[in-house]
């Protein structure tokens, strides 16, 4: 689905090939989190929409299609321009006849939720085996107050997930933030069109906060005007409209952890233009993070450089940007003494469960981890050749790619599941050659 013929994709297993050293810039693709945004954002506009620089991969191509499908907007995807386009078609938002599948699409399934109730009729969304396991309780459960029945077809939190729309009424409801961000960002992207104002309170501690910081920055990009009690109270007024037009998807900051992490295992310097300091995405704090381990930092408004040091452990809280997590942990491996990364549960409940499947590989490679319900300690040390399994996690393939580099023999299984976040990892891989 991504559109990529890099034939690596396809592949059973690869080698990864060593690095002596490296001195590069290295252009990273589109947030796929912007790009998701932007995506629910010009699908609901009304107007016509183009994104660019977007991330086009197996997730935002499933989210587009998911869109279409309910027949008032035309998605129109450029693979090589990273471009995609959206045209109102002048018909009415309605149900699908047929599942949505999004395969291991999460952030657009949570998103698809909350556009469902807008649509006419029902809608029953899926996903994949793992997507079938993951939980959706917390959104199910905020939307009645809002006007829209959404039940899991099975009873069980989890997809399938069946939605009967078109009467998004707002009004006032509470959800939980302990197991995912997204849940809130569903419900304020969808608010907007909603028949009146809608307040949405954090009945706890919302986790992954910068993911929330970007749907507001987004809907404002839009012409959208959110109020808020810091992260415990949002209100959506009704009446607003999206503006519509030109968006820019700035480079993916969970994409570039991998090529800085390499920078660091190897010594020697990566710069990412692009991105910096005025970012939202909470994942560009792991260059502090890095520069904490000994790592040399540097921070521009539209560049993120980091070169290698000595590196040591260090003891982090990364509830803020759990998508790095597998990144810093290959760090992690090479630094002197112990990491402890702590407050990650919601990796658990991830395309795979990543701190089970980051502890598992380490230990193939030699290195000790302590494993801990939501943290985890690596020792560091000096890996050796494994051959590591990806769970069909993407995070899981290129974290382990970039260990790669340093160490030789590490062999990638299914190295084509990159594909849901970044199908050109290995050809970008290659820029560092």
């Amino acid at each position: 689905m991504s559109g990529n013929n890099d034939p690596r994709l396809n592949a059973g297993e690869l080698t990864v090939e060593t690095l002596a050293g490296i001195d590069h810039d290295v252009k990273v693709l589109g947030s796929k989190s912007y790009t998701n945004r932007q995506i629910a954002i010009a699908a609901l506009s009304g107007k016509e929409g183009v994104i660019d620089g977007a991330l086009v991969s197996d997730d935002t191509v499933y989210f587009s299609r998911a869109v279409e499908s309910f027949g008032h907007v035309r998605a129109d995807i450029d693979h090589d321009a990273h471009r995609i386009t959206f045209t109102p078609t002048g018909k009415p938002m309605t149900a699908p006849q047929e599942d949505i599948f999004v395969g291991g699409a999460g952030t657009p399934l949570r998103f698809l939720i909350s556009m469902a109730g807008l649509a006419e009729g029902t809608t029953t969304i899926t996903g994949n085996t793992r997507m079938q396991e993951r939980p959706f309780g917390d959104l199910l459960a905020a939307l009645p107050a809002l006007g829209v029945d959404a039940v899991a077809v099975r009873g069980n939190g989890s997809p399938p997930i069946r939605v009967t729309g078109g009467n998004f009424a707002g009004g006032r409801t509470r959800i939980s933030g302990a197991v995912s961000s997204q849940y809130t960002s569903s419900l304020l992207i969808s608010s907007v069109l909603a028949k009146q104002d809608t307040e949405i309170e954090i009945v706890d501690e919302l986790v992954s906060k910068p993911y929330v910081e970007m749907t507001l920055a987004t809907l404002a990009e839009h012409g959208i005007t959110v109020e808020r009690d810091g992260y415990r109270w949002f209100k959506v007024p009704a009446g607003q409209s999206f503006k519509g037009g030109h968006a820019i998807v700035e480079p993916d900051a969970s994409g570039l952890s991998y090529f800085i992490a390499a920078a660091a295992i190897l010594g020697g310097r990566v710069t990412i233009p692009g991105i910096g300091s005025t970012s939202h995405q909470g994942d560009v704090g792991l260059v502090e993070v890095l520069g904490r381990m000994g790592a040399r930092t540097e921070v521009t408004e539209d560049t993120v450089t980091v070169k290698g040091g000595d590196l040591h452990g260090i003891e982090v809280d990364m509830e803020a940007m759990p998508d790095v997590v597998p990144s810093l942990a290959a760090v992690a491996a090479f630094a002197e003494g112990p990491t402890r990364i702590t407050n990650i549960a919601s990796l658990r409940v991830k395309e795979c469960d990543r701190i089970a499947a980051v502890t598992t590989e380490l230990r193939k490679m030699g290195i000790t981890v302590d494993e801990y319900d939501d943290a985890m300690t690596i020792h560091g040390g000096t890996p050796h050749a494994a051959v590591i399994d990806t769970y069909d996690d993407h995070r899981i393939a290129m974290t382990f790619a970039v260990m790669g580099l340093r160490t030789p023999g590490v062999v990638i299984k299914d190295p084509g599941c990159v594909a849901k976040s970044f199908p050109a990892f290995w050809q970008t891989l290659d820029t560092l050659r």
